[in-house]
């Protein structure tokens, strides 16, 4: 028998009093270390000050839009991994929960790359000559 059957075996014979501790053990749940979160809590304030520091300097165009959304994605990816638990469930649980928002991106590439074509396809056959 493994370790866990033979725990759960002396806990089907022990004593009336002896539930009440186990249940005690059972109620705190999963514990993270406060190590954890304080790091997590870190890189969060980096990736802000990273984020801050963009519009401080003074960046524009694509370079400036690239670096705001990879320090946004990279913030809200922690967030779920470690705020929302999602490091730590099932695999089939977190591609229910991060596969459309992924999907979503995806089809929104597609309409920003067909709005182009859309455009373009105007300017050329109803623009006036210049």
């Amino acid at each position: 028998m493994t370790n866990a059957a033979v725990h759960m075996e002396g806990q089907l014979h022990a004593p009336a009093h002896g539930a009440v501790a186990t249940g005690a053990v059972h109620a705190k749940g999963q514990q993270h270390p406060i190590k954890l979160y304080l790091v997590v809590w870190g890189w969060l304030f980096v990736l802000s000050t990273g984020s801050y520091l963009v519009d401080y300097f003074g960046l524009h165009g694509y370079l400036r839009w690239s670096l705001i959304l990879l320090f946004m994605m990279l913030k809200a990816g922690l967030i779920v991994a470690v705020f929302m638990h999602m490091a730590w469930e099932r695999l089939a649980l977190a591609y229910a929960i991060l596969l459309p928002p992924i999907a979503v991106l995806v089809f929104v590439s597609i309409m920003v790359l067909e709005s182009e074509y859309t455009h373009f396809l105007r300017v050329l056959f109803f623009a006036t000559p210049s």
